[in-house]
C-alpha cells in the first residue's frame, strides 16, 4: 500500500513562496517583510506532530532546522532567531525560523497575532529567494 502523496496545506501555500526541497522537508519563505522567516515543512503525508516522524526523521528534521537556523543567520544577521512548531491554526507539522531584531515591530512580543502581514515587493521576493537558495546549496 503506497502513502498518499505530500500536499502543502493551503494556508501554507498561501502565505508563502518555495525556496526548494532538503532531504525531508520543503523550505517556504513566509511572505512577510516584516520579519525574516523561513518554514521548514516534512513532505510527509499527515502529519502534524513531531512524534509523528520515525526517529531516524526527526533526528533529520533537527539537523535540517539547525541548517535553517544558519542560513537565516547567514541570510540577516538577526540579533536572535526564534524557533517553533506551533500548529494551532495549520495542523500540518511544520516548523518556523523566524529572525527577529530588537527594533523589530512586534519585539520582545511573539510574531504571531501581530498586525497584518505584510508581503514583500515582487522584486524583493524574488532577490530573497535566490539568496536563500544558495545558501542551503552551500551548506
Amino acid at each position: 500500500m503506497t502513502e498518499p502523496a505530500f500536499t502543502l496545506d493551503p494556508r501554507l501555500a498561501a502565505d508563502t513562496a518555495e525556496v526548494g526541497d532538503l532531504a525531508l522537508c520543503r523550505v517556504l519563505l513566509m511572505d512577510d517583510a516584516r520579519f525574516p522567516w523561513l518554514i521548514l515543512v516534512p513532505r510527509r503525508h499527515g502529519l502534524t506532530e513531531i512524534t509523528d516522524l520515525s526517529e531516524a526523521e526527526s533526528a533529520g528534521l533537527w539537523q535540517e532546522t539547525r541548517l535553517a537556523t544558519g542560513v537565516m543567520q547567514a541570510l540577516s544577521k538577526p540579533d536572535k532567531v526564534n524557533i517553533g512548531a506551533l500548529g494551532n491554526v495549520v495542523s500540518q507539522l511544520h516548523v518556523h525560523i523566524v529572525g527577529r531584531f530588537r527594533s523589530d515591530p512586534a519585539w520582545p512580543g511573539p510574531v504571531w497575532g501581530f498586525e497584518t502581514r505584510k508581503p514583500y515587493p515582487l522584486h524583493a521576493r524574488a532577490q530573497l529567494l535566490e539568496r536563500a537558495g544558495a545558501l542551503f546549496s552551500a551548506a
